[in-house]
């Protein structure tokens, strides 16, 4: 559905995306990670034929960038991470002015109006002024305006920024019901946790690379140099935790209320023989965990905080 191959954008020495490759099938939800000025918009803005490249080559649903531009934003919906609405319009109207650019004309407009509404969950501010609404429901709003001629890729740009916390839950719920319909989607967000619960794939940019790319649990295992275990025993925790730290798999342990936390060593994938070890010594595990390592983990571990 979305293949790059080298593209680049140039802003005279600044190299502000450098000759990503990027491949998206349908029905993936590709979370676009990095921090302000790494890329994101730039490469969003050229897969959307906003703007053109310097160099390399992309496609949306097999259309070139270059040769057919039109078709692909036929194809797309790109929503920005901020845009003007019109002040003296309610909700359905800007929603019927949009559909109407899209050329969704007759009867069926108010039809695909009201759908996208009831989508977003925005149907109770039909009638309310576009102006008038919060960050959130504007944000909502936004996104169903975008929807109004089916496109079959979109492209988010951070779609949650400035939104309180209930508003971004509402969005996080809305990317999880568009990956449903299997649309393919590329969400940018500087905000990770907002991206682990929807993203099929997530790609991380810094200083115009994207360095990371990959499924999510494929990421998550490439950050994790080492395994962190979680271990809790009935009784005589700090003995269990001396037998825990002779093992050779291990090289620390400690103790945080109650809790042995273990660390093994890079590589040591195997770690069954430490359950073992300490049944056969007399102990009784109440807990014996792996800790997991999430998305913001991921990305401090991947990256190196360069910015342009």
């Amino acid at each position: 559905m979305i293949e790059t191959r080298k593209l680049t954008k140039r802003y005279g020495d600044l190299i502000a995306v450098n000759q990503i490759d990027l491949k998206l099938d349908e029905g993936d939800v590709f979370g676009f990670i990095g921090p302000n000025g790494s890329g994101k918009t730039t490469t969003m803005r050229m897969i959307a034929t906003l703007l053109n490249p310097d160099y390399g080559e992309a496609y949306v649903c097999g259309k070139s960038i270059y040769t057919e531009p039109e078709e692909i934003r036929r194809l797309v919906g790109f929503m920005p991470d901020f845009f003007g609405v019109y002040d003296d319009m309610t909700v359905l109207e800007y929603l019927e002015f949009f559909a109407a650019a899209y050329r969704v004309n007759g009867p069926q407009r108010r039809k695909v109006c009201e759908e996208k509404l009831e989508l977003v969950d925005m149907t109770f501010k039909r009638d309310a002024m576009v102006n008038q609404l919060s960050r959130g429901q504007t944000q909502r709003v936004g996104l169903a305006r975008v929807l109004l001629h089916e496109p079959q890729v979109l492209l988010l740009d951070e779609p949650a920024s400035g939104l309180d916390p209930r508003a971004r839950i509402e969005i996080r719920n809305l990317l999880k019901r568009l990956g449903e319909l299997n649309k393919t989607v590329i969400v940018s967000s500087h905000i990770l946790p907002e991206l682990a619960d929807v993203c099929t794939r997530v790609g991380m940019i810094e200083k115009g690379n994207l360095i990371v790319d990959g499924h999510v649990d494929e990421v998550m295992r490439k950050a994790r140099r080492k395994t962190l275990l979680q271990i809790r025993v009935g009784a005589d925790t700090e003995k269990a935790a001396a037998l825990l730290e002779s093992s050779d798999h291990v090289t620390s342990v400690s103790i945080e209320k109650g809790v042995i936390h273990v660390t093994l060593k890079e590589n040591v994938l195997d770690y069954s023989d430490l359950p073992v070890m300490l049944i056969e010594s007399g102990f009784r595990l109440t807990m014996f965990r792996e800790e997991e390592i999430n998305l913001e983990t991921a990305f401090m571990e991947l990256t190196k905080g360069l910015v342009q």
